[in-house]
């Protein structure tokens, strides 16, 4: 019990409340799919955020909350994580919960090879072991004759592209900006694109007979990635990362009481090795800082 009083274990908590956050959100989307033009839900949830987000640090942070240094970069950023939302709310109509989210979570992996070639980071013959361990699991979950296969694959192929890159841009500046300016420019971006988009499938009856499933999605979207900004300032990465797969048992298990869908048993394989290579790689990294530490440890200090 002690080690869930401490920062860490606080982060741990966290971040697996955004991930059964995620998990529900997408569930929830699925199912709102059916009752409410999809560009209205995605608009609502990018608004929700926007206005929460002011609502809530304005007061503290002032006109600190919209200072930025790099306007370009939270454009681009607000730009992919809306992409990545897009191909989520489409894709979602047409694919089982849980696959998709197994699919998707090889975007660590992917965010890594795009860091080895543009931040020329350094990937070591293990890492992209695990890598090509993953996407041999997302070959069996998308397999040909599998119960996924169907040409709305490129929905999550597309989003595990955009949110690699997102990941990469969040990395890069991650020590330039105060992360709640960064949460609320997100949501401003998404909803200045989305609003002159949504017009023209807009419908007034369905947000009147439906509010409840627009302020869910909006609120989910938000608490979530909320938690995973309170748990990175609690603990790191390494520690933090393996316990996002969590979300995969989280949206199979919503895709099983909502819509009674079980994967079958390749796919429950594909599943387990995205899960196992993604835990892997969180270890791995885990490892990396311990020694990196250890060797500055050991570093003579310097004569005077």
């Amino acid at each position: 019990m002690a080690f869930w009083r401490t920062r860490q274990g606080a982060g741990v908590l966290l971040i697996v409340l955004a991930a059964l956050a995620f998990a529900v959100l997408d569930t929830t989307t699925k199912y709102a799919a059916t009752l409410a033009p999809v560009l209205m839900l995605l608009w609502f949830r990018y608004a929700f955020q926007a206005v929460v987000t002011f609502a809530l640090r304005f007061p503290v942070q002032k006109l600190a909350l919209l200072t930025t240094p790099n306007p370009r970069f939270q454009t681009l950023r607000g730009v992919l994580l809306l992409t990545t939302s897009a191909c989520s709310f489409f894709g979602l109509q047409h694919l089982p919960v849980g696959e998709f989210t197994a699919m998707v979570m090889l975007s660590p992996l992917v965010a890594t090879a795009l860091a080895a070639w543009l931040l020329k980071d350094h990937v070591s013959p293990r890492r992209w072991l695990l890598m090509a361990a993953g996407l041999g699991g997302v070959l069996l979950v998308i397999r040909p004759g599998g119960q996924v296969f169907s040409w709305a694959l490129l929905f999550p192929v597309l989003l595990v592209s955009t949110y690699a890159w997102f990941q990469v841009l969040t990395s890069r500046l991650s020590g330039e900006e105060n992360p709640y300016t960064t949460h609320f420019y997100t949501g401003l971006v998404g909803t200045l694109v989305m609003s002159p988009i949504v017009v023209f499938s807009w419908d007034t009856a369905a947000l009147l007979a439906h509010w409840p499933w627009f302020v869910l999605i909006g609120f989910l979207g938000t608490f979530g990635h909320l938690m995973l900004i309170r748990a990175y300032m609690r603990a790191s990465a390494p520690v933090l990362t393996p316990y996002l797969y969590t979300q995969i048992a989280f949206a199979t298990l919503g895709g099983w009481l909502v819509f009674r869908h079980v994967p079958d048993t390749l796919a429950w394989l594909g599943i387990a090795v995205i899960a196992g290579t993604g835990i892997g790689n969180a270890l791995l990294s885990a490892h990396e800082v311990a020694v990196q530490r250890r060797a500055v440890v050991r570093q003579p200090a310097p004569t005077p």
